[in-house]
């Protein structure tokens, strides 16, 4: 019995160690981002990078918002809106049929899209360049949401469908008793039921599409269609030796999801636990 206490200590601590080691591994950069944003140019090199700034000046901030930062931000937005409006819908309506209804075909439907996690994104850029070009929406902002919502879709409907598959039977049993129709049946039940994973989903695919880079810088070219990541790296050309402006970028860049997951935090676990067990 002691040595199963002692054990038990044992495990708690080292995981107490694990779990402070990490963050401070994770909480480290931030700080250095937020410290160093709020110095000039020299500050940060003659008083060290972790040393708490001189004069608390928002200088740094006032030139990046007055340069083309709104601009970015706003096409950060509208990207990221309409793609997850378009790629929620699509992993619902694909993952309701996949998970509750018995057809020939099911099983192999599920392993192709299940398959195509495994294909590299990166080999589609030159295929998706040309599509663009040829659709005449290269250099706009509507150049970016149809890969956005392509390689988010494997990985949505592989969580959804094993999501709804974990929502009891019996509710649309006594729903059907009643006179409810399939589509009724999806939208006012199965649609409500299954909002911790796709809060899940809008929170993993939404961190993804805001900062990624690649399919941006090729599929953009102009600063009126470009989005944050692009923002982060011109300012890097602008400002090279500028290490305090660029922690300004890096800083109102990641502000927006840093807010989004301190209020969303309870349902993106709810999400993640919710479809771990049968119901």
């Amino acid at each position: 019995m002691k040595k199963t206490k002692i054990k038990s200590r044992i495990s708690w601590a080292i995981a107490i160690i694990l779990a402070v080691a990490g963050l401070i591994i994770a909480i480290v950069p931030f700080i250095f981002m937020i410290l160093n944003s709020f110095k000039d140019k020299f500050e940060m090199l003659t008083n060290g990078i972790f040393a708490l700034p001189e004069e608390w000046s928002l200088a740094n901030y006032k030139t990046v918002l007055e340069a083309n930062f709104p601009r970015y931000f706003l096409n950060s937005v509208v990207v990221l809106v309409i793609s997850l409006t378009i790629l929620l819908f699509i992993a619902a309506c694909a993952s309701y049929p996949l998970s509750r209804m018995k057809f020939k075909g099911n099983g192999f439907i599920y392993s192709v899209i299940v398959a195509c996690m495994a294909i590299p994104v990166h080999i589609t850029l030159i295929p998706i360049f040309r599509m663009s070009q040829a659709m005449h929406v290269y250099d706009t902002i509507w150049a970016l949401i149809g890969p956005y919502v392509a390689i988010g879709v494997p990985i949505s409907v592989f969580i959804l469908t094993s999501f709804m598959k974990s929502i009891p039977k019996e509710i649309e049993e006594a729903a059907e008793i009643d006179g409810c129709s399939r589509f009724k049946m999806f939208f006012k039940i199965m649609l409500p039921m299954a909002k911790p994973g796709l809060s899940t989903l809008a929170i993993y695919n939404g961190v993804t599409m805001w900062n990624e880079y690649i399919f941006a810088y090729t599929l953009t070219q102009s600063a009126d269609s470009r989005t944050l990541p692009l923002a982060v790296w011109d300012f890097r050309g602008q400002y090279s030796m500028d290490i305090p402006m660029i922690m300004a970028v890096l800083t109102l860049t990641a502000l927006p999801m840093i807010i989004l997951f301190i209020f969303a935090q309870d349902k993106l676990i709810k999400g993640m636990t919710a479809g771990a067990v049968k119901g």
